[in-house]
C-alpha cells in the first residue's frame, strides 16, 4: 500500500485531465488510474446533495482511505506515484490533509487566465446538459447563491479562479521548492518545453514525452429549443439513474457542439471585475508578471482546436478508458 509522490493540484479547466494522459505515458511515473479521485477533499464520505450533477459526482469520489491507496497498487517498482485532482488548490482544507498526509510530496499547478477558465467552466457543464443559465454573465452572478446552497466546486466558476488567495496559503504550508507552477498557454502552445520542465522537477528523464493528447476538449452547443429538452431531462435524471440515462443524453447534446465561441471583451471586462484584485495578489505571491490577464485577449475560446471525432466531455473521477 503506498501515497502518491506528487498531485496535480490545479486547477479546472487547464489541461490536467491532457497532462495525465500524458505523463502516464512516462516509463518513470505511474498516474492513478482514476483521474480525480478527490480523496483529499474531505475527511468521510462526500455530501449527499449539490446542483446539478453533483450526486453522480460525489459517487465517484475514493474517499476510503484503503481505496485510495489501492490506486497506486500496480505502480511498477522505482516509479514515481502521481494522480490529479484539480480541486485540491481551491479548498484550504484539501491542502493542509495533504500537507498532514503526504508533506513532501511535488505538486503541480497550471494556471489558465481566469476569465477563459470560467467561461471554459461554464461551457463544460452548459454542453452537458447540466448548467440551467444559458449566459456565462448570469451563471456567474449567481455562484454566491449556488455557493450557500451546497453546489460543488466546479460550480465555483469564479472561486476556482482566484488563485492569488489559494497559493498565498499554500505557500504557509509547503515550501515553495515542492510546488511547480507554469501556465495552461505554455502546456498548449510548448507542450515538449512544459513536459520537460515537469518531469525536471519531478526528477524523472525528460525528452520522453512530447506530446499534449487533445481531451476534455470544451463543446459549446447552441442554444434552442432542443438543448433545452434533453438538458432539462438530463438534469432530472441524472439523481436518479446517473450516467446509464444522461450518457446518451450527454451525446446527443454535445454532438453538435462547435469550439468554444470567445468571449466579446465587453463581456470579459465584466468577468475581469471578479479577479482583477485577486490578480495583484498572484503577483505579489509569486513576483510575476499576470498583467495580460486584465487585457483583452488575441486568441480565446477553443484553444486546443475542435473536439477530435467521437469524443465527448471527459467524465472525471472513474478509471480511465472507462465510459
Amino acid at each position: 500500500m503506498a501515497l502518491p509522490d506528487f498531485l496535480i493540484i490545479g486547477v479546472p479547466k487547464a489541461g490536467t485531465t491532457a497532462l495525465h494522459s500524458a505523463l502516464a505515458r512516462h516509463p518513470g511515473l505511474f498516474m492513478s488510474p482514476v483521474k480525480e479521485p478527490k480523496f483529499f477533499l474531505t475527511d468521510g464520505p462526500p455530501p449527499a446533495k449539490g446542483g446539478p450533477g453533483d450526486a453522480e459526482t460525489y459517487r465517484e469520489h475514493v474517499w476510503r482511505r484503503s481505496d485510495y491507496e489501492a490506486l497506486f497498487d500496480d505502480a511498477p517498482e522505482g516509479t514515481l506515484r502521481g494522480e490529479s485532482t484539480p480541486f485540491y488548490l481551491y479548498d484550504p482544507d484539501a491542502q493542509r490533509r495533504i500537507r498532514e498526509t503526504v508533506p513532501s510530496a511535488r505538486l503541480v499547478v497550471s494556471l489558465r487566465d481566469p476569465v477563459e477558465r470560467a467561461h471554459s467552466n461554464w461551457t463544460h457543464l452548459w454542453s452537458a446538459g447540466l448548467e440551467p443559465v444559458g449566459d456565462v454573465i448570469e451563471a456567474c452572478a449567481a455562484e454566491k447563491r449556488r455557493v450557500a446552497e451546497g453546489w460543488s466546486p466546479f460550480w465555483h466558476y469564479i472561486g476556482l479562479g482566484r488563485y492569488g488567495e489559494q497559493l498565498r496559503h499554500l505557500f504557509s504550508l509547503f515550501p515553495r521548492e515542492q510546488v511547480l507552477l507554469f501556465r495552461y498557454r505554455d502546456l498548449v502552445d510548448r507542450p515538449a518545453e512544459t513536459l520537460d520542465r515537469i518531469c525536471g522537477f519531478l526528477g524523472v528523464e525528460q525528452g520522453l514525452v512530447t506530446e499534449v493528447p487533445r481531451e476534455n476538449v470544451t463543446a459549446h452547443p447552441p442554444q434552442s429549443h432542443r438543448h433545452r429538452l434533453l438538458a432539462r431531462l438530463v438534469r432530472l435524471g441524472d439523481p436518479v439513474l446517473g450516467q446509464r440515462i444522461t450518457a446518451p443524453m450527454e451525446r446527443l447534446l454535445q454532438s453538435r457542439g462547435r469550439p468554444r465561441q470567445p468571449l466579446t471583451w465587453a463581456q470579459r471586462q465584466e468577468l475581469l471585475a471578479y479577479f482583477a484584485a485577486d490578480i495583484a495578489v498572484l503577483q505579489d505571491v509569486t513576483d510575476e508578471d499576470f498583467s495580460d490577464w486584465l487585457r483583452p485577449r488575441e486568441r480565446s475560446g477553443g484553444l486546443v482546436g475542435s473536439r477530435p471525432v467521437g469524443q465527448r466531455q471527459a467524465r472525471n473521477g472513474r478509471p480511465r478508458g472507462g465510459s
